[in-house]
């Protein structure tokens, strides 16, 4: 019986180190791998395989030592203002349409209308996206805050909320909202400082600057 059950742990270890192979995120998959390799190396000295035990223990020391780095290391971030006619701002809509719908079903591109629309660089890298236009005086509603799959740590949210939002209040808006139809873009305006609100049955989520 012990067997078998050490025969379901090894196997639920392997699951796991395959899970996290296939994420974007970075960090995500540092932390998926990083379980895994535990569990493997666990397994490796159970069974009495001690290579295995030495070989996914340093595997997990090394997600430990990523992880720390990624999570710790200052990193610089800079907003790129673009125009609405930007050939590389149509390129990138185009190319992540798909994604973007996922977290934004009801985006439409309006250039005109948007009173921000900005990429936001990390490392000069470009990590996301972000639009918006006046909802009420005094009332900004976001209608793009994307990140691409690789830096969905909440890092850039941070700067773009906790940061950059000073620009915001300098032109006058002292509160955003965005609508979101999506658990897991939800679960990210939460971490943000969003708080969620309903009117005429609808959901959307608020954060007050000042």
């Amino acid at each position: 019986m012990v067997d078998k059950w050490l025969e379901i742990f090894g196997y639920a270890a392997s699951i796991i180190i395959l899970v996290s192979i296939l994420m974007n995120s970075i960090v995500r998959l540092r932390v998926i791998n990083l379980i895994g390799s535990t569990m493997f190396s666990i397994y490796g000295f159970m069974i009495g395989s001690i290579p295995v035990g030495f070989v996914n223990g340093a595997i997990a020391l090394v997600n430990v030592y990523y992880l720390a780095r990624m999570l710790t290391e200052k990193e610089y971030f800079k907003i790129l203002h673009v125009r609405g006619d930007n050939y590389y701002l149509k390129e990138f809509l185009k190319f992540y349409d798909s994604d973007i719908k996922k977290f934004f079903p009801t985006f439409k591109y309006e250039p005109a209308k948007n009173r921000y629309s900005f990429f936001i660089l990390r490392n000069m890298n470009v990590a996301g996206i972000f639009m918006g236009r006046e909802f009420t005086p005094g009332t900004l509603l976001i209608t793009l805050d994307y990140a691409i799959p690789a830096y969905r740590d909440f890092k850039m949210g941070k700067y773009v909320f906790n940061v950059y939002s000073k620009k915001f209040i300098e032109d006058g808006y002292t509160r955003l909202v965005v609508y979101s139809y999506n658990k897991q873009h939800q679960r990210y305006l939460k971490k943000m400082g969003f708080e969620k609100k309903q009117l005429n049955g609808e959901e959307y989520f608020v954060k007050l600057l000042i």
